[in-house]
């Protein structure tokens, strides 16, 4: 299969600004990207990865209350003088919540703080952020950048920089109670959880009331495996998950706030599945789930939250029961690692892409891969259900659904693809290759196994129904590492933090209001987080 530098095209015309597709024609009305300031760090390999946020409009009687938010910077002046230590030391960590400030003793390292720059931050009078709106939230090497999606002039209106490690993964909830709705995965392992409206409130480029997540080794230091991939669970308010690249993802509970008790013992086999919890119920992280040797590369959930589907470098999708912690089934790659993941909106299929430069289509009722598609010149890097096109309800018949998906990759391909269940017909020669493979066989071969499901190895391609794509489009001259499907556009973003926004047939220049149906589309090492419907 193809490398990754087969993905360069430097010498490529320049992408056109509009591409056809069977509804009608996507033009591209404007791009973002970050300050040629930005360029300035150099060390950072982080693939950028672009997240929609809708911000609500705040109630008038909780605008009132911004300016005594304001008031408590003295404590967290007084705070910041422990901050800014380097990685390992200890300190106090800074954390405000539901309008009240206060300061929790614990073992953390920071990540970017410094402590004039937390003073010059919080001693600054805020700008009353009441009002609601739609925020593009992107990383490039070591900043953290937030755009409004529909302003031009001022572009991006927010800038985070970390001084010790990068940004390389955030997630949005747009449900949170208490404000703190954007969470932010760092290379070196840390996990912050802030308030998307305070950090566009402060003018300063350092972030403000964070509270910080981190987890023990059994020999009390704390794990420094990277983050990778960051998700809100559907359904379960305040709950989280984050993978990292040594195979492990962490439960978090955001209200629990203790860490004194949050070490894992040792993992005997690296090649099974398992879960530790912790002994005390007041620790984060909650549970340690170690599902494959290697990196997690993606982490989606169905729309209801009730399943889990995670990807990795060992090229095996794994579908989990989130509650009961068990698998499912799961299957593998016909080559190399798997790198993104997506579900349908009423979760009977998932998309997976990776290494092998094919989208491949699993059924979760039969548990099995239903269909491949080939089209891509290279590493797919995103994935996403287009849930606006696609119509799948309790009143039509399964035989007239139609899906619509997208596929972006390092080729710089832009793919649309519609899966059309009537029509997916099994190739008529060769025996069934799909078919369930037992436990014992699996235990046979020395696969890993769970108490429910097995991970099923790759059918023959002449076996499954192969797809073609009804749309092939360049849109980037650089590699792509996402795609996002809202009701009036498309998004596209590239591996180099440039993000084009490409207007659906049909619609206005209008962009207000455009994030997704819901909060469970995920998509890969560039993963592309998909929020509720601004309302």
């Amino acid at each position: 299969m193809s490398s990754p530098s087969s993905a360069s095209v430097p010498f490529s015309p320049a992408p056109k600004r509009f591409f056809k597709t069977p509804e009608g024609r996507y033009d591209q009305i404007h791009e973002k990207t970050y300050p040629a300031s930005a360029l300035h760090c150099t060390h950072s390999k982080s693939v950028s990865q672009l997240t929609i946020a809708c911000l609500k409009e705040k109630p008038m009687a909780e605008q009132s209350q911004a300016a005594p938010l304001a008031s408590n910077s003295g404590s967290r002046s007084v705070a910041s003088r422990f901050l800014g230590v380097a990685n390992g030391g200890r300190s106090l960590s800074l954390v405000v919540g539901n309008s009240i400030g206060r300061v929790a003793l614990a073992n953390c390292r920071t990540a970017g703080f410094d402590e004039e720059a937390v003073e010059s931050s919080t001693s600054t009078e805020l700008p009353n952020y009441g009002g609601g709106g739609t925020f593009l939230i992107y990383n490039v090497a070591d900043t953290l950048f937030v755009s409004d999606l529909n302003l031009k002039e001022k572009d991006p209106i927010k800038a985070i920089q970390f001084s010790n490690s990068s940004p390389v993964c955030h997630a949005f909830d747009a449900e949170a109670d208490d404000g703190y709705d954007l969470l932010l995965g760092l290379h070196c392992g840390d996990v912050y959880l802030v308030s998307l409206r305070q950090q566009l409130q402060d003018t300063g480029r350092k972030m403000v009331a964070a509270q910080h997540y981190f987890y023990y080794n059994m020999d009390g230091a704390t794990n420094n495996s990277r983050c990778i991939c960051v998700a809100w669970v559907p359904g379960r308010i305040g709950t989280f998950v984050v993978g990292h690249a040594d195979g492990n993802i962490y439960v978090y509970e955001k209200n629990k706030e203790g860490t004194s008790d949050s070490s894992f013992p040792v993992i005997k086999d690296q090649t099974q599945f398992s879960i530790s919890h912790t002994r005390s119920s007041k620790s984060n992280p909650v549970a340690r789930w170690h599902v494959c040797h290697g990196p997690v590369n993606s982490i989606s959930f169905s729309a209801d939250g009730a399943c889990m589907a995670t990807v990795g470098r060992d090229g095996c999708l794994r579908v989990f029961d989130f509650a009961k912690a068990l698998l499912l089934f799961g299957g593998k790659s016909y080559y190399g690692a798997l790198l993104c993941s997506a579900w349908s909106s009423d979760g009977k299929y998932i998309l997976t892409g990776g290494e092998d430069d094919l989208v491949q289509v699993w059924s979760t009722e039969e548990q099995k891969i239903v269909a491949w598609g080939e089209g891509h010149n290279s590493w797919i890097s995103g994935v996403a259900f287009d849930s606006y096109l696609q119509g799948p309800n309790s009143e039509e018949a399964e035989q007239n659904v139609v899906y619509r998906f997208g596929s972006v990759g390092q080729d710089s391909q832009l793919l649309l693809w519609d899966l059309a269940i009537d029509e997916l017909v099994m190739p008529l020669y060769g025996p069934p290759g799909g078919s369930p493979t037992t436990k014992s066989d699996l235990s046979a071969n020395g696969d890993s196994i769970s108490t429910t499901g097995a991970i099923l190895p790759s059918p023959s391609m002449s076996d499954v129904p192969k797809i073609s794509p009804i749309a092939t489009q360049q849109v980037h001259l650089d590699p792509l590492s996402g795609l996002i499907f809202t009701k009036a556009s498309l998004l596209t973003v590239s591996r180099e933090g440039h993000i084009k926004i490409w207007r659906r047939p049909g619609h206005s220049d209008s962009l207000k209001c455009l994030s997704a149906k819901n909060p469970s589309f995920c998509s890969s090492i560039a993963r592309v987080e998909l929020q509720k419907e601004c309302l």
